[in-house]
């Protein structure tokens, strides 16, 4: 079985919720981190297996 994560994102000015679901929809792990693109790469490289993100459609969310 392949290890696929799903990771949501809420973006805000601050900060960014994230929320990261394993191929069942368990929940394995809930984060908040600054609005600024190296935290959200640091995070993201932190985790393993197929990743897949999906964010709101706002304000905040071109820069993504």
């Amino acid at each position: 079985m392949k290890d696929i994560k799903y990771i949501g994102l809420d973006v805000h000015l601050a900060s960014l919720s994230l929320a990261v679901r394993n191929a069942t929809g368990k929940l394995v792990m809930e984060a908040a981190i600054a609005t600024q693109a190296a935290a959200l790469l640091d995070f993201i490289q932190g985790l393993k297996g197929e990743l897949h993100v999906a964010l709101e459609e706002g304000t905040h969310a071109e820069w993504l």
